[in-house]
């Protein structure tokens, strides 16, 4: 099969296309013949190993896993001799959280990880890319403990992780503000957020609190700029360490103030993250954002393309061409 190998860290050309050895599924795997998949900032880190640190489970001197990512869409080929949930011929959607693989013709995950199917009226494109900002957004929202009707500003609405979780806390119930760029501001209200600040012209200080959370979903704020925006007892939680590491241990020492704490998102996983994801997709009210696509061929500008910065939403890999997806069933939309 062919696949995007990576045997060196480095910058984007350390990613080459070639063969490699097709999965081969053990009892409990299903293999999924992938269709689309996704560039986002986490898989560059991952390929750069960036921060360092990361080389503790990555691969001290080379990548320990040569085919990277997780985010997948498409139909499942092979089913191990203990799955029973799926079958040949289903068009699925997941998150190949520590297998990864995803950046090839075929995946081989595990039918009790994050995979799920397509539910009717969604296409490849959006459900591919529904799992990595989704469930960083849930795990945003589960462990800050946003309720309904919690006025809520989220800083950097206009990626995969801002965007997912602007439109899953509205789902919840949330008074939501958001923070964008320039060129993102309509994006980002058209994706309903009440208000929405232009963190180019008054960063994220333009917001007006006080506010029960504040997430900042794309790690360049610090809870010393962002604790005047909360509200006594409000949350600060940020998808990024902080610049000097400083987010675990303010998570372990802010909440024996008992005023404003900071909260470190540690990732939820699992059946119930995809379910939940799952229906909201069906519901229609979340839809991920799509940026540029890229066929598999030219991944290295994919890559190029997420680390400028700019992207809206998630950056797709197109494995397979539209023209070879199976029907889009009837739904709520694609």
């Amino acid at each position: 099969m062919r696949a995007a190998v990576t045997t060196r860290y480095g910058g984007p050309d350390a990613v080459e296309v070639r063969d490699h050895p097709e999965p081969v599924p053990a009892p409990h795997d299903l293999v999924v013949r992938v269709h689309v998949t996704t560039v986002n900032r986490t898989d560059c880190a991952y390929r750069a190993a960036h921060p360092w640190f990361m080389r503790a489970v990555t691969g001290l001197r080379a990548p320990r896993v040569r085919v990277w990512w997780t985010e997948y869409a498409g139909v499942v080929t092979r089913v191990g001799s203990e799955v029973t949930a799926f079958a040949a011929g289903d068009v699925v959607f997941g998150y190949a959280e520590g297998r990864f693989g995803a950046h090839a013709e075929l995946v081989a995950v595990a039918d009790d990880s994050m995979v799920a199917t397509v539910p009717p009226g969604v296409g490849l494109d959006a459900a591919a890319a529904a799992t990595e900002g989704g469930h960083y957004a849930l795990s945003f929202l589960w462990r800050s403990g946003v309720r309904p009707g919690d006025r809520v500003l989220v800083h950097g609405a206009t990626g995969a992780i801002g965007s997912a979780t602007v439109q899953l806390l509205l789902d919840l119930g949330a008074d939501v503000t958001a923070t964008a760029p320039t060129e993102g501001v309509d994006v980002v209200r058209g994706l309903g957020a009440r208000r929405v600040v232009d963190w180019r012209r008054g960063g994220i200080g333009g917001a007006v609190g006080p506010f029960d959370a504040v997430l900042d979903a794309v790690g360049r704020s610090t809870f010393a700029q962002c604790r005047p925006l909360l509200a006594p007892g409000g949350t600060y939680v940020s998808s990024e360490l902080g610049p000097f590491a400083q987010n675990p241990v303010l998570a372990l020492a802010t909440p024996l103030a008992r005023r404003r704490r900071v909260v470190f998102p540690l990732p939820v996983e699992g059946p119930q993250v995809i379910e939940h994801l799952r229906a909201r997709l069906a519901a229609g009210t979340f839809r991920p954002l799509l940026d540029r696509t890229y066929p598999l061929d030219d991944i290295a500008d994919a890559y190029r393309h997420v680390e400028t910065g700019t992207k809206v939403g998630s950056v797709l890999v197109r494995v397979r061409p539209p023209e070879e997806d199976p029907p889009l069933s009837p739904g709520s939309g694609a």
